[in-house]
């Protein structure tokens, strides 16, 4: 398997669809969901024949303002912060509209509370990152963990970059499916980096080149195998499951993916030019 050789054409790819990402991550941000920033949910069903703009219309009508959402013959209503009363004013306004709504559920987050689970969310992945570097880099080289912790950021970019330019809603939900990514890419990278260990003890005069795309043919169909196996059931998730945990499933559908290429293609392919430069400076 020829991945150095195609290196620059894995980087080029993997440029191509994060750089749209970070612009649009610098544009128009993240669709933050109520747990970061605050606000109420109100989960409702209504007749089958009723459309969002219908909702928005009698709720701008009764001074509501709602960012509806719908799913099925189910709706999920954003608003800012409401207390009981507010939450039973707005029943009784669909009410007087649609004379069938069933109130399904209601949930509210702080703005302090948001902004806790934000920094929180920064902060288990920055320790998850700094924990795996330093694991990887006393386990094997600090070369090693250098290239896995870029592969991880690049993992990362790419679903972030995703849930930036569709503007899927983020919620505390997608922080497990991030943390999840990080932990099944670094598993897929370890696995490839260990056979390169393994193949430079049996073989110190084959050349890095030589050595990575051994490794990585040699652990090809594991790695394919791994990630075929994690996929089948998040598909079958991400069309029955509901729409409760699609983003969360999709989430770590795009990573699944992505990690899967990126250990292979990425991840060994930054080893190498990481190895070659510091022997280019040793010499």
């Amino acid at each position: 398997m020829q991945v150095i050789k195609r290196r620059k054409w894995f980087y080029a790819l993997s440029l191509i669809v994060i750089i749209p990402g970070i612009i649009s991550l610098m544009l128009q941000g993240l669709n933050l969901g109520i747990d970061f920033t605050g606000g109420s949910i109100t989960h409702i069903k209504l007749p089958s024949q009723v459309t969002s703009e219908d909702v928005r219309a009698t709720l701008s009508k009764h001074g509501l303002d709602a960012d509806v959402q719908k799913s099925g013959d189910e709706y999920y209503l954003r608003t800012r912060e409401l207390t009981q009363e507010e939450t039973d004013a707005l029943m009784s306004s669909l009410k007087e509209d649609f004379s069938e709504v069933e109130f399904m559920s209601a949930e509210s987050v702080g703005a302090t509370i948001g902004g806790e689970l934000t920094r929180n969310a920064l902060l288990a992945i920055s320790i998850a990152t700094v924990l795996m570097l330093a694991y990887i880099s006393f386990r094997f080289e600090w070369t090693f963990g250098v290239a896995s912790v870029l592969g991880i950021i690049h993992n990362v970019l790419v679903v972030l970059g995703a849930f930036s330019i569709f503007q899927w809603e983020i919620s505390s939900a997608f922080i497990a499916a991030i943390l999840t990514v990080i932990g099944y890419s670094i598993n897929d990278t370890i696995v490839i980096f260990d056979r390169i260990r393994e193949n430079m003890k049996g073989s110190r005069k084959e050349n890095y080149e030589e050595l990575v795309n051994r490794s990585a043919g040699q652990t090809l169909n594991r790695s394919i195998n791994t990630v075929l196996t994690s996929v089948f059931p998040l598909i079958a998730l991400l069309i029955l499951g509901g729409s409760t945990i699609k983003l969360f499933v999709l989430a770590m559908l795009i990573g699944f993916i992505t990690g899967a290429y990126s250990s292979i293609c990425i991840a060994s392919s930054l080893w190498y030019d990481i190895k070659n430069q510091k022997a280019r400076q040793a010499a």
